[in-house]
């Protein structure tokens, strides 16, 4: 590795490859924003305070993850919590403060706070909620897992949600943390601003404790995908590496290649 990468591994466990370890350092140094990675934020960062975690293992196989909740990309959690109900893992990392939450942010892509990270490797499926800043109601349905991709996509358009792509929220890169589960295949599901916002009676705290039609509307079309996905056929390794080559493009905005 160049010298000029002070990262050499993930949470202590080295990188696969030369290749795997410069992608990283090169996705973090132009984008890193406030803070590189898990280490440097909780240097600075008061857990229980500023951000706090929440772990809760299920029987599935299955890890629902809001790696931005709380106040970070508000709604996530709730849709997270409510998409792992009683039979999934549910993992979250929660922006608390009063305010500047999106201090918080850490991209997908180098998202490595060690509980969470160790879920999602020990788990046969990881799905991710995130919000995205789109102020249509939409969904961004992205991720290696294309079998349950696919059948997400087509729940959520029966049931009346428009389903869309952007580049650079593709959640295709292989150290994206919804795909570092043991098949190395996930989903990504952005939300957008306008979708959230018709979720709860508005995105603060007290308002996202009420939750609409839309809500239960939205969970109901995941939830009947992801009990699908117990008979998915996974993509051979080819397949995915050939689809991720061709969607993986450079970053757009202040996002990091891949990292929502």
């Amino acid at each position: 590795m160049s010298n000029d990468c002070a990262v050499d591994s993930i949470v202590g466990e080295p990188f696969a490859s030369k290749e795997e370890a410069h992608f990283f350092c090169d996705s973090v140094k132009p984008k890193m924003g406030i803070y590189a990675d898990f280490r440097h934020l909780k240097a600075e960062q008061r857990e229980g305070i500023d951000y706090r975690i929440h772990l809760r293992r299920g029987a599935s196989g299955v890890a629902v993850m809001a790696i931005h909740g709380g106040d970070i990309e508000p709604g996530t959690s709730e849709v997270a919590t409510a998409l792992a109900a009683s039979d999934h893992s549910l993992y979250l990392f929660e922006g608390i403060k009063d305010r500047g939450n999106r201090r918080l942010h850490l991209a997908s892509t180098r998202f490595n706070e060690p509980m969470g990270l160790r879920l999602a490797r020990e788990s046969e499926l990881v799905v991710t909620v995130h919000g995205c800043s789109e102020k249509d109601v939409l969904v961004l349905v992205g991720g290696l897992c294309l079998p349950v991709v696919s059948q997400m996509r087509r729940s959520l358009v029966q049931a009346g949600f428009p389903v869309n792509h952007r580049d650079g929220l593709r959640g295709v890169h292989p150290m994206n943390v919804c795909n570092l589960g043991k098949r190395g295949q996930g989903v990504q599901l952005e939300l957008s601003s306008g979708l959230r916002k018709a979720m709860f009676p508005d995105l603060t705290r007290s308002g996202r404790e009420r939750t609409t039609k839309v809500f239960h509307r939205f969970l109901a079309a995941l939830a009947a995908a992801l009990q699908e996905s117990h008979t998915w056929d996974l993509m051979e390794s080819a397949e995915v590496k050939r689809h991720a080559e061709t969607h993986l493009l450079p970053s757009t905005g202040n996002r990091s290649p891949d990292g929502a």
